[in-house]
């Protein structure tokens, strides 16, 4: 017999005495505050769990006599005012440090992002990137940076995975029902405010949409409004649409968009940082709020360059939004008379050096339209450096303009529950002071039983959660019961009994999820004959555009299903925010494989660290800053990458599994007489003490607000002042560069003698002839290169001949040196708005 089925939702009426839940439920603070995640726990476990921790969703679904009950409970009221109390405090706190530029609180930092990764109840993000972004927001409110996000509402977000019987990933997108989420849509006089974006033939209307992040406000931009076609509705759906049309259109929203929606929230930053190149029309849309006040465009473009800080995040080609020349020239024509500037000059902003001219690319807009540039750790700015060569062609990679803030990880949000508890136990202070080395030491003192037994509480949350994923998969594959008890065999047995190995990211092919099953047979019989069992458990989404990804996750499939390393190897499906958090606090060993030099950072590894797991990477990203060792202990293992050569894999496949058969292992199975692995406890401890000071996120936004936004809201205001006068004389400057730098002559008139008694005046001087550059505009420089390290030491102007273009310059070596010395010589030009010394990219040796 047919039926209908209706549905019906009953949301109950919160007590008056609970109201404050509401306002704790929509702040994103509670992603990091366990209490707050607690409070919302102790009403109904069951219906939180249900929810997975969505605290809005929560308040929308707990029974109604669950709220009355607790609203009569004194015991969960006065936790009610503790926590309120402590959100309170937390909001009207501002840690102390020279963090907002010249102490001036009006000086905003835009920091635009295509994602952001929060918690998983707000599930906008992908991955490396957006939980970064999120890090990067939560730290900024810990620290009082007057910063404000901008990125894109996604109705589908990114996409839920789930991994079929034959180990095929499946991506599944559902929409998401934005009243469950904790946002909020802005209005302005009663009306939502929204701002238009003109795409071909017609104006894509956005909604701007709220999340607060602590003390940070986090805009986000919504295309689905009824004011839009229905297809324009859709721009806004999916994270990293894999049609270019669509892929363009989210990025000129969040790019032209985002600063149109700050314009209509009033928000003037003095400082704006594009995170990755999806956010680089953001510069144009800048330029052009310029050029319609009348500037021209390339006044425009040094005013807003002055101001904007660009990180790149990844030297994977594929990580960098390319676009076909005529589908930039569809979207854009239309802009050309408001910028001032041809079809050409526009393709040209998006000219990679490297390649061919056919495509526009948002990574090179992103270089050219900003004056601050940076990789996310010590490698990877050298090897982006290099990548970006040909923006600088006369500078040598180590001298461009690009450099590297090391990323690092919100403690607060990754830290497991119980080594929270014992910090607060050794110092109370403990999150106002992440930036300061000596907080390493707050496991310095504690007993080795303790940590290792808090380990085993992180490790047993972990395997309690890896049996329900196992239980759900088996279920929906219909396995035998038989089959699910092989897959759990190790996680049956005593926790300190088995070594856990994880591996958890993004499944790209350069990340070598598979490299440990290069050699099989040895990794079989490593299993086989360890004294204590090896598990190893991998998790992690492939884009569904990436085949070559999508097949390393059906490899480890396979072999979770060969008879030699069933129960040994799992591969879990539906990687998200809340796994990741139990996963870096309950493995033993995190395992890193990427492709050297192609991690660029890899902040998974630091969160490891800080919960005491130790780390067994290739020495790339972040390990290769990050790795200690002490007559004592390490922090964990680093492996030397190969030269690419063909047999690249295997060699170092060999050395990571040698590691783990000759020395993390015994050192997991080498136990004293009470059963505790010390050594192995010595080595967790080392890292959490070296690991948390250095890695952590507070010092990450520190880095970024003294290195890179106080100089450029600094600049910004400099080449805004006196009607953009600065801007204007460096338009000026770099066209006379331009047309005379070939034309300038250099003559030696002094050095010194071969050899001169130490402590002897050591002076060059060099006659430099410049038509059309004033000598002001010419810098001279000696490059003193020894055993140890590189000088560079830079001349001075010593007369001005009456000949306007004629400049005698003189660099005096320093006294302290000593023994053989080879130096050479170079002219550089200079300004006074120059961010950094080499950006105008010219240089002369001689």
């Amino acid at each position: 017999m047919s039926h209908t089925t209706y549905h019906l939702e009953i949301r109950p009426t919160l007590p008056p005495a609970l109201a404050r839940l509401n306002d704790l439920a929509s702040n994103l603070y509670y992603s990091w505050s366990r209490r707050t995640r607690d409070l919302f726990q102790a009403i109904d476990p069951a219906t939180w769990a249900m929810v997975e921790g969505n605290p809005v969703r929560f308040l929308q679904l707990v029974a109604q006599p669950r709220l009355d009950a607790m609203a009569d409970d004194p015991a969960f009221l006065a936790e009610v005012r503790a926590v309120w109390q402590e959100f309170e405090r937390y909001l009207g706190t501002t840690q102390p440090g020279p963090l907002t530029p010249d102490g001036n609180d009006h000086h905003v930092i835009a920091y635009f992002c295509a994602e952001f990764g929060f918690h998983e109840s707000l599930p906008i993000y992908s991955g490396g990137l957006g939980i970064l972004a999120g890090d990067h927001c939560k730290a900024a409110s810990d620290l009082g940076l007057p910063l404000v996000g901008m990125g894109l509402l996604y109705r589908q977000g990114y996409f839920q995975q789930y991994i079929d019987a034959e180990g095929r990933q499946q991506a599944r997108y559902a929409d998401l029902d934005f009243e469950h989420l904790p946002i909020r849509p802005l209005y302005r006089d009663g009306q939502p405010v929204r701002v238009s974006v003109g795409l071909p033939g017609r104006q894509v209307r956005l909604q701007v949409w709220e999340a607060r992040v602590g003390r940070v406000s986090v805009y986000l931009l919504d295309a689905d409004v009824e004011d839009n076609e229905p297809a324009d509705r859709k721009i806004t759906y999916r994270l990293y649409d894999s049609d270019p049309r669509r892929r363009l259109e989210q990025e000129i929203l969040l790019g032209v968009g985002g600063v149109r929606a700050l314009s209509a929230l009033e928000i003037e930053p003095g400082a704006w940082h594009i995170n990755e190149g999806h956010a680089a029309f953001s510069i144009l849309e800048r330029v052009a709020t310029l050029t319609a006040e009348g500037l021209g465009f390339d006044t425009a473009l040094q005013a807003v360059a002055a101001s904007t800080v660009f990180t790149t995040h990844t030297p994977v080609p594929a990580g960098h939004d390319r676009f076909a020349a005529d589908l930039i020239s569809e979207y854009w024509d239309a802009w050309l008379p408001g910028l001032g500037i041809d079809r050409a000059a526009l393709l040209a902003l998006g000219h990679d050096p490297a390649n061919d001219g056919h495509h526009f690319n948002m990574t090179a807009l992103a270089i050219r339209g900003s004056r601050q540039c940076n990789g996310v750790s010590r490698i990877h700015g050298g090897v982006a450096a290099r990548v970006a060569r040909g923006f600088w062609p006369e500078i040598e990679p180590e001298e461009n303009p690009i450099t590297h803030v090391t990323n690092g990880v919100h403690v607060e949000t990754f830290l497991y529950r119980d080594l929270a508890r014992l910090f607060d136990a050794t110092r109370l202070d403990w999150r106002d002071h992440l930036h300061e080395a000596g907080i390493g030491s707050l496991v310095e003192k504690t007993e080795p039983a303790r940590l290792w037994s808090l380990h085993l509480s992180a490790k047993a949350e972990l395997v309690d959660d890896l049996k329900r994923r196992l239980q759900r998969q088996a279920e929906r594959w219909t396995q035998s019961d038989v089959r699910l008890r092989q897959r759990e065999q190790v996680l049956e047995r005593p926790l300190d009994e088995f070594l856990l190995v994880g591996f958890a990211r993004r499944f790209a092919t350069y990340k070598r999820a598979t490299l440990l099953f290069e050699d099989r047979d040895r990794l079989a019989r490593l299993i086989a004959s360890s004294s204590r069992p090896v598990l190893f458990v991998f998790a992690g989404k492939a884009h569904p555009a990436d085949e070559p990804g999508q097949a390393m996750m059906r490899t480890i499939h396979e072999l979770a299903d060969d008879p030699r390393f069933t129960g040994h190897v799992l591969l879990i499906e539906g990687y998200d925010m809340g796994l990741a958090r139990r996963l870096v606090a309950g493995c033993d060993i995190w395992l890193n494989t990427p492709e050297y030099p192609m991690e660029a950072s890899g902040t998974s590894g630091q969160k490891a660290g800080i919960n005491g797991v130790l780390n067994l990477s290739i020495a790339d990203g972040w390990w290769a800053e990050g790795h200690e060792q002490d007559e004592r202990a390490a922090n964990g293992w680093s492996v030397a990458p190969y030269p690419s050569t063909p047999d690249r894999l295997q060699a170092e496949a060999w050395d990571l599994l040698t590691v783990l058969e000759h020395e993390a292992i015994p050192l997991f199975d080498r136990r004293d007489d009470q059963g505790l692995p010390r050594d192995w406890i010595e080595w967790q401890r080392l890292a959490i003490a070296t690991i948390l000071p250095r890695f952590n996120a507070a010092r990450m936004v520190r880095d970024y607000a003294e290195r890179h936004y106080h100089p450029a809201a600094r600049a910004g205001r400099m080449m805004a002042a006196d009607a953009f006068a600065s801007a204007r004389e460096r338009v000026v400057f770099e066209k006379a560069l331009a047309d005379h730098w070939n034309d300038v002559e250099a003559r030696i008139v002094r050095v010194p003698d071969a050899v001169i008694e130490s402590g002897a005046a050591a002076v060059i001087e060099i006659e430099l002839v410049s038509p059309g550059l004033l000598p002001e505009g010419l810098r001279c420089e000696a490059v003193l290169d020894t055993i140890e390290t590189r000088r560079v030491i830079a001349g001075e102007r010593v007369e001005q001949a009456a000949d306007r273009w004629l400049g005698r310059h003189r660099i005096t070596l320093p006294a302290d040196l000593g023994g053989e010395i080879d130096y050479r010589l170079r002219i550089v030009p200079t300004h006074e708005t120059l961010l950094h010394p080499y950006e105008l990219g010219r240089m002369r040796w001689l």
